[in-house]
């Protein structure tokens, strides 16, 4: 590799912090580790397997006990006023010109030919001082497709159209890092190719830095989708999201918890970016791991109050692969920073602990053994099979049967209580019929876990332009 700027794209997080980067999936440790623990539940099978099974078992209904308890503590949050920071359009605008700083806007696109024009309108829309903006549209140097449409819809003076040279992993991640390498933006933000940001957005941005304690260094901007109606996928995506970005995010804020940022609207100093070491072009969810290791360095981020559309994925493969390269991405960073776990608790103390790992480990996780615990219960309930009463005791079988119904009910109301309050009624039913949509996490957690250990730097491409280039809405009215 001869290109310096390559090599820091690719290596530059390895070099300067290696225990920090997915690059390994499992370092030395963890691998005795879980080799050792195989080894012992396999013989605890073979000599009392019902002991054994009732203590997996346990250890199960213990985690479920605590993402319960841990999801009461965020619904109690979602009740009271919304931790977030809030620029009118008035102050935005109205902020001198000469005051704002140099803002780098950047789009890692691969295979977007047909909405990449669009992307480029979008980001044109954005009302920041022309000579204050560089928007780097990043391309892999072997997809002419997506570059010929670049170039074709002539973008404007602060558009940059850059040819990312190729190198292993082909990651959103790693061209991210090398249009850090080539900008000159104080702060920095990330857009997907099918984003549409709200004009405003980054002097809101820009306006609540200024206003804010240094130690906040991160704004995570509210994403939506703007094909909510487009088919019933469309309508579990968007209920999913208001409930994330409307209510769990600020939640989250509130009770001082590490934050897994999103891929887009993200909006971070740079000075303490190049800090952490960038993004890790090793994890296929760097949005997560970057909030991890920002939040153990001390940085704080807040969610700023300004909505970026997206396309809601409307197909179901396209759907699964999309949720496995997430399920994937919070594996691979629960893995890296849980390599020690003793440094890690003593950074993000006990709350933070916890809540790491409920986000970030028990996401994937539980998603993986959600269809175990739900066939034992219909099983249980359709014929009360011995062995089912053999390994669920009753001081066991009770707060799993409390787990199981609080758990599903607290998911069920805090997803209505979202839509509701977030200007989506209309999605009410879909959410009734969430269960099938769970059904399809769990798919898409396997398909994650075998990833992971057949492929784990493989970015599964999502593809864009289904949603029936769907009008962009205003902001979701409050209902």
């Amino acid at each position: 590799m001869n290109d310096p700027r390559l090599e820091q794209s690719v290596f530059g997080l390895y070099d300067k912090t290696p225990e920090m980067s997915a690059m390994r999936t499992l370092n030395l440790p963890q691998k005795l580790a879980l080799a050792t623990g195989a080894v012992v539940i396999g013989g605890a099978l073979l000599l009392n397997p019902i002991v054994t099974l009732i203590t997996l078992n346990a250890a199960g209904t213990a985690a479920y006990i605590v993402v319960l308890i841990y999801n009461l503590l965020i619904f109690s949050r979602l009740l009271g006023k919304a931790a977030v920071v809030s620029i009118s359009d008035k102050e935005a605008r109205d902020f001198p010109d000469a005051l704002l700083p140099r803002y780098t806007v950047m789009v890692a696109a691969y295979q977007e030919a047909s909405v990449i024009a669009r992307a480029i309108r979008n980001l044109e829309a954005l009302e920041y001082p022309q000579d204050k903006l560089e928007i780097l549209i990043l391309l892999e140097e072997d997809d002419a497709q997506t570059y010929a449409a670049a170039v074709a819809c002539q973008p404007g003076p602060r558009v940059e159209i850059i040819q990312v040279p190729y190198a292993k992993p082909r990651t959103k991640p790693k061209a991210c890092n090398y249009g850090l390498t080539l900008c000159a933006g104080e702060l920095i933000t990330i857009y997907d190719a099918e984003d549409r940001p709200e004009p405003l957005q980054l002097r809101r941005a820009a306006v609540a830095f200024s206003q804010q304690d240094p130690s906040i260094i991160c704004l995570q901007a509210r994403l939506q989708y703007h094909n909510v109606e487009q088919n019933l996928l469309t309508r579990w995506f968007a209920a999913e999201y208001v409930t994330w970005f409307a209510g769990m995010l600020p939640a989250l804020v509130a009770l001082k918890a590490p934050i897994p940022l999103g891929g887009t609207s993200m909006h971070v100093k740079r000075a303490p970016l190049e800090d952490v070491g960038a993004w890790d072009p090793h994890n296929v969810t760097e949005d997560a791991d970057l909030g991890m290791r920002l939040h153990r360095l001390g940085y704080r981020t807040m969610v700023l109050d300004s909505y970026t559309y997206e396309e809601a994925n409307s197909d179901f493969i396209n759907w699964v692969k999309q949720r496995s390269r997430w399920y994937k991405g919070y594996l691979q960073t629960w893995l890296v920073h849980a390599r020690h776990p003793i440094e890690l608790y003593r950074e993000l103390g006990f709350a933070g602990f916890v809540g790491f790992n409920v986000l970030v480990g028990a996401t994937p996780v539980l998603a993986l053994l959600n269809p175990l615990f739900w066939l034992l219960a219909l099983l249980w309930f359709a014929g009360h099979i011995d062995l089912i009463q053999a390994i669920f005791p009753a001081w066991l079988y009770y707060p799993a049967m409390l787990s199981l119904i609080l758990g599903n009910f607290i998911a069920f109301y805090r997803t209505l209580l979202m839509v509701r309050t977030g200007g989506y009624p209309s999605l009410a039913l879909a959410v009734l019929l969430s269960p099938a949509y769970w059904v399809m996490m769990s798919i898409a957690a396997l398909r994650a876990v075998l990833q992971l250990l057949i492929n784990p730097w493989h970015w599964e491409k999502t593809t864009h332009g289904l949603d029936q280039l769907a009008n962009m809405p205003g902001e979701p009215s409050s209902a």
